[in-house]
């Protein structure tokens, strides 16, 4: 492959009598020799780091997770964890200033941001994260307990899918047995942390293409961090098919130019030929290679994910809409190997899919909507969605931005701003079961923390007409540190604000292990939501109704008579239980699928109802067996 020329170093004044400084560096300031990084300097840019670091590890036996209220995490951290990260934006925004001779500084602050963001849970929670994480959980024990995939076989809750679409189950099975651990429990709340890491440097390479000033690229990296509240990193398939995806699109845009782009590239966006470069361009024979590489990775997508395959082929059409980045061949053999997975392997469900488009085909509302159809309810989960909203905007409303003042940085990172578009359309095909618009977002972001990033930094370097004036430094030498303060405030509520839903005390977890341990093969467990720990333990040997994830007025009808509801609707000779605990009470009521105390009216009216007997009550939670009259 060609070696890699970086496609933008906005305002490079090569052959000017004036000094040019290392790329990245801020005009201005004297560069200086590696070696210089060990003296007094590295160590005061160093001390924020440290300072931060001790004030998070001091915060962690004061942060209150087992007595979790309305606000989630939120009023549990001490003051000592949000002065942490203070402390580390305040390092990082210094460590910006040697980005372009120390750019290990900035990559420490980056990763020292997503530990203490998102570290509290891997390091201090008892039990798993976030009950769909067990869900993950189950599908790797029944795939080691098999020893096998059963695409074609009906398992309940359509949880066939995970057999359908079986590499990251496949890949933690391997782990698991090659650590000899006990399952996939023992590391999975650190699956945040981890692939927060590995994602890193493949937005590096992807961002380095357009842009060689480090400020601009480590700042997009720490906006992706802040702006990445989905918390769709945690142990999912979708987390591992994200950093393929994201893989792929960095060759993409480091070896698939098309020859003849860089003149045109010049000649319609700077009028000094001089000003940018662009990666060299790649012949035929050269761009077939790069595709040969690509093919195992786009089958390791195919392998992991349903929905990512959909997200790549629609980026890598957007691609060929520009003349620097055409190529249809890469785009066939990866929409061809999709199509391929989704009528051998994935055909069940892909076909189920397809059954379902005719109603869901257009419907712009039901398809962007969060969730099944509740609305949100307390005073935690209300602050995350508003939130949540706000982050968006301020994502959006930086980019945009960013679109009027970077017009020259726009046209050389045109593909950028192609990916962040690309996912949109897909509102118009499908809900993705209310996660469309989380999924939507997350595939929007790298190029919109990008953008975002670039209305904050201003253009290092610059001579006459391209200098940036000072007034423009003034204005953002305020505006990034407000604008990154302000992100990191949004992050909280966004991520943590419903955190009562994920944290599950390992009581609750025992008493829904024990029950389906017990329960005869073939029976139906009866829950309101499947959100809570070990909902789909044993999942290939029992049977599932969620009875309560539906529209709310349905709700409201069944909790008229929850046990006629429930026994009207259970086939004869049933042996069926009900499991109701705290984190579905905790759920139902945040997500709006039941009323104000709709949760503890199920409870009462099916524990005093003659067809309900209670199996085991603890403090924790209830269940119930169903007799049949």
């Amino acid at each position: 492959m060609p070696q890699h020329v970086p496609a933008q170093v906005e305002g490079d004044t090569a052959g000017s009598a004036e000094p040019v400084p290392p790329p990245g560096a801020v005009p201005g300031e004297t560069p200086r020799r590696v070696p210089g990084a060990r003296g007094p300097r590295a160590l005061l840019t160093g001390l924020p780091l440290l300072l931060a670091a001790a004030l998070w590890g001091l915060s962690l036996p004061h942060i209150g997770f087992r007595s979790m209220g309305e606000y989630g995490l939120l009023d549990r951290l001490p003051v000592t964890y949000y002065l942490s990260l203070l402390v580390l934006t305040a390092g990082f925004l210094a460590a910006l200033r040697r980005a372009g001779t120390a750019p290990w500084w900035p990559a420490l602050y980056c990763a020292g941001l997503l530990m203490a963001l998102k570290g509290v849970p891997a390091v201090l929670y008892d039990s798993e994260r976030y009950p769909w994480a067990s869900k993950h959980d189950a599908v790797v024990n029944h795939l080691l307990a098999n020893g096998e995939l059963r695409p074609d076989e009906h398992l309940s809750g359509n949880m066939s899918a995970y057999d359908q679409w079986p590499g990251f189950f496949t890949l933690n099975g391997g782990l698991v047995r090659a650590f000899g651990a006990d399952g996939a429990a023992t590391y999975l709340n650190w699956a945040p942390i981890v692939l927060g890491l590995l994602t890193m440097p493949v937005l590096i390479l992807i961002y380095r293409t357009f842009s060689e000033d480090r400020r601009l690229v480590w700042t997009a990296v720490w906006i992706f961090q802040l702006a990445n509240w989905v918390g769709q990193d945690y142990f999912a398939p979708q987390g591992l098919a994200y950093l393929l995806h994201l893989a792929v699109l960095a060759v993409v845009v480091r070896h698939f130019v098309r020859p003849g782009a860089a003149g045109r590239l010049r000649s319609r966006s700077w009028p000094d030929p001089a000003a940018a470069a662009v990666p060299p361009p790649t012949g035929t024979r050269q761009r077939a290679v790069c595709v040969v590489v690509l093919v195992p990775l786009l089958v390791a997508i195919n392998a992991v994910h349903q929905l990512t395959p959909v997200m790549l082929c629609v980026t890598l059409l957007a691609f060929s809409l520009t003349r620097r980045y055409r190529n249809l061949g890469l785009l066939a053999v990866a929409g061809a190997l999709m199509l391929a997975w989704d009528l051998t392997m994935g055909r069940p469900l892909f076909t189920e899919t397809l059954g379902t488009l005719r109603d869901s085909l257009g419907q712009l509302t039901q398809n962007s909507r969060a969730g099944y159809a509740g609305q949100l309810t307390g005073a935690g989960p209300e602050l995350a969605g508003r939130a949540n909203v706000l982050m968006v905007l301020a994502v959006a409303v930086l980019a945009g931005a960013a679109l009027l003042l970077r017009r020259r940085l726009v046209h050389s990172a045109l593909p950028l701003l192609l990916a962040s578009v690309a996912p949109v359309p897909l509102f118009v095909v499908n809900d993705y079961g209310g996660e469309m618009l989380f999924r939507v977002y997350l595939f929007a972001l790298p190029g919109a923390a990008f953008f975002a990033a670039a209305a904050l930094v201003p253009a290092a370097g610059g001579t006459g007409a391209h200098r940036v004036r000072p007034a423009v430094r003034r204005i953002c030498a305020v505006a990034l540190p407000v604008t990154l303060v302000a992100l990191l405030a949004g992050f909280m509520p966004s991520y943590y604000g419903k955190e009562r839903m994920n944290y599950t005390p390992p009581a609750e977890t025992a008493l829904v292990t024990r029950t389906l341990d017990r329960a005869p093969e073939g029976s139906l467990i009866l829950a309101t939501t499947g959100s809570f720990p070990q909902a789909l333990h044993r999942y290939d040997r029992l049977e599932h109704w969620f009875f309560a994830e539906q529209e709310l007025p349905e709700n409201v009808g069944m909790l008229k008579d929850p046990a006629g509801y429930l026994s009207t609707r259970l086939p004869p000779a049933t042996t069926a239980y009900v499991i109701l605990t705290r984190t579905q009470d905790i759920y139902t009521a945040g997500e709006g699928l039941l009323p104000p105390g709709g949760f503890a009216a199920l409870t009462r009216d099916l524990t005093a109802s003659p067809l309900f007997h209670v199996v085991e009550r603890t403090g924790y939670g209830v269940v119930l067996r169903y007799d049949s009259p």
